[in-house]
């Protein structure tokens, strides 16, 4: 890559968070989120900027890192915080845990101090990276897709503004500004799938920017199928937690486009923030072809002869247990609940006691709706009748399928 990589990030910036009025800045203290940070301060031209970094305490050394970024940060007069995570256990995978605790700390940071979105120091050569690393692994089209310029999640925009530009590029305008960074040593560390697959596009002399248009172009493809699924869609309906899609056009779609809906409609109907496995959506697929019930991460998928119907499994709306606060099995939103009451599923035990026959719903959807206790006593059924000074309302609705459908 050639040309002012510093350049091109302002430009994106401008594009990104022209009309922002503040900014954070993830900043770990490597050269591309340094670099980031020090663009950024001369581009903020007023904005309000804030810096944190998030500490995972996973090697010797990170705590000292973190504290030389903060005086990085003083030094361009830029607030800055450390983010510290704990981890809870030692099983599972660690890397993908700690990824996901870095965006939920950064995400609390950010609501906290009234930034409306986080810039990230993703470069052209994490896009290389992980094609290459996803081809290994046989993802599908959403995974080989250039990561988007911004995406939001865990209630935050996240913005990516150096995409267009390599890390060779912007070390050696680090170096040419006399700004120093930090070598994180596990970027040496060949246990890690990243570090061989980055050393193996070295050695085999593979061109990044080229590795970054091809998932560019995947990105293109990808955003054409959601385009033909958002069609596929039709007449999506959506009734008290519950979505059904027409089942003409799903049959009629190609498998892609079937999956995407079902991925979309899952997410959707269990608010979950990550799509099921793939192994568990082709076997949903199959079964929702030969027309029999499915579950799969905790959505059944119900067919009749027009329409597929997604509604959340009782068995797990009765695990996702008892809530007095705002949200409830992350699908209905409380307001107004009394003082000494909760709301958990309805569940099968108390469903004779409602007449849920005459609400509309069936016999599933009404055990695993919202319900309103009293200790044991059951004192409403919300979804079922509208009888209750508490109001309980859904959380998404079918405007928020449609974005589903786009996510990625």
């Amino acid at each position: 890559m050639t040309g002012d990589p510093a350049a091109g990030v302002r430009a994106a910036l401008d594009r990104l968070a022209g009309d922002l009025p503040a900014l954070g800045l993830a900043v770990s203290g490597g050269g591309d989120s340094i670099a980031l940070m020090h663009i950024a301060a001369d581009w903020a031209r007023g904005r309000r900027l804030a810096v944190a970094t998030v500490d995972h305490g996973l090697r010797e050394g990170s705590a000292a890192e973190a504290q030389a970024v903060a005086q990085a940060a003083e030094r361009l007069s830029l607030p800055h915080r450390v983010l510290r995570w704990q981890r809870d256990g030692d099983g599972g995978n660690l890397m993908a845990e700690a990824r996901e605790a870095r965006l939920k700390l950064l995400a609390a940071w950010a609501s906290d101090s009234d930034l409306p979105a986080v810039a990230l120091g993703h470069t052209a050569d994490d896009v290389a990276e992980t094609l290459i690393m996803r081809l290994a692994r046989g993802s599908g089209i959403d995974g080989l897709a250039a990561m988007a310029e911004w995406r939001d999640a865990f209630g935050m925009r996240w913005l990516r503004p150096m995409l267009s530009a390599g890390r060779a590029d912007l070390r050696d305008w680090l170096g040419g500004q006399r700004i120093a960074w930090i070598d994180d040593p596990s970027n040496e560390n060949t246990d890690f799938d990243r570090v061989r697959v980055r050393r193996a596009i070295a050695a085999l002399g593979l061109d990044v920017a080229g590795l970054a248009r091809s998932a560019a172009h995947i990105a293109e493809a990808r955003d054409a199928v959601a385009d033909f699924a958002l069609l596929a869609s039709g007449d999506v309906a959506a009734d008290r937690g519950s979505l059904s899609l027409p089942r003409g056009p799903f049959r009629d779609a190609p498998a892609e486009v079937r999956r995407r809906l079902l991925v979309a409609a899952c997410r959707w109907v269990t608010g979950a923030a990550y799509p099921p496995r793939r192994t568990a959506l082709l076997h949903a697929m199959h079964g929702v072809m030969a027309q029999t019930r499915v579950t799969v991460d905790g959505a059944m998928i119900l067919t009749d002869r027009d329409r597929l119907r997604i509604i959340r499994e009782p068995a797990a709306a009765l695990r996702a247990g008892a809530a007095t606060g705002a949200v409830w099995d992350r699908r209905w939103r409380i307001l107004d609940l009394p003082h000494g009451h909760h709301v958990s599923a309805l569940g099968y035990d108390a469903l004779p006691s409602t007449g849920w026959r005459s609400s509309g719903l069936s016999r599933d959807e009404a055990a695993a709706s919202p319900a309103i206790w009293s200790g044991t006593d059951l004192v409403a059924a919300p979804a079922l009748h509208n009888d209750h000074a508490a109001v309980i309302r859904p959380l998404r609705h079918v405007a928020d399928f449609r974005r589903l459908v786009k996510a990625h």
